[in-house]
């Protein structure tokens, strides 16, 4: 798949493709599903990054802990909250420019390739919503949960894995899916900061190849209409799991 800027028409496997059909062709490379593989990808690593930083906030610590164990926290919680800070204070599209772009700065006008440089911005700026959200999960369960883990002969990993992280996670997936409808709209902003050509930069160039107003409206509605699709489908899923929880209570 290549998109040609100069006569503004997009070519999908040797066929130049314009219109409404061009819209769809979200995806830079010619093999089919690499879309789907980066997307899974990405919702795992911010999974994993919310996960992380939200357990490792939450982490007791007490007086009569070992002095490098509670250095060691919190030197980690600090950094974390810098980064939950920054990344939640800060507009995706700025963040895009200045990690893209600053890159480019620092290396003499080389600047990183736009797929994964598009993932780990949207990475790093979901994984710290999802990291508050995680943090809100687990610190919603009872004190009592913690202590009686313990009175068990628990440790750490045991206590979250079969004790916490199941209680949390009531309260944190509908979180978690609306935070990733969230994420889905997002990223129309990376076309506007470094040219991403995802499903909004694909209307921008489409919209360029016509003059009629009509037509410019049809592009954006159809845009609009695939936005409207994916996320309210995801909406629809959050709320039947809400039900489903309020049902089960």
């Amino acid at each position: 798949m290549m998109t040609d800027l100069n006569n503004v028409t997009i070519e999908v496997s040797g066929a130049k493709q314009g219109g409404f059909y061009g819209i769809l062709c979200i995806a830079h490379e010619q093999e089919r599903g690499v879309l789907v593989g980066r997307l899974e990808y990405d919702r795992g690593v911010v999974q994993l990054i919310g996960l992380l930083c939200g357990i490792l906030n939450t982490i007791p610590c007490a007086k009569n802990d070992p002095l490098p164990k509670r250095i060691l926290l919190k030197l980690l919680r600090v950094i974390i909250r810098i980064y939950v800070e920054v990344f939640r204070g800060t507009p995706m599209m700025v963040q895009a420019m200045v990690i893209y772009w600053g890159y480019a700065f620092l290396n003499d006008g080389a600047t990183l390739p736009l797929i994964p440089a598009g993932l780990f911005i949207v990475s790093i700026n979901t994984g710290a919503y999802m990291a508050e959200i995680v943090r809100g999960g687990l610190a919603s369960v009872p004190a009592g949960q913690y202590e009686a883990a313990h009175s068990q002969g628990f440790s750490a990993p045991q206590m979250y894995l079969y004790i916490i992280l199941p209680q949390a996670l009531r309260n944190m997936v509908p979180a978690l899916l609306s935070q990733f409808v969230t994420t889905i709209k997002d990223t129309s902003y990376l076309w506007g900061a470094m040219a991403l050509q995802e499903l909004m930069g694909r209307g921008m160039i489409l919209m360029n190849s016509y003059n009629s107003t009509v037509q410019i409206f049809a592009i954006f509605a159809l845009m609009a209409l695939i936005y409207f699709i994916v996320c309210f489908t995801l909406s629809q899923i959050v709320r039947a799991y809400q039900r489903r929880l309020k049902g089960t209570r």
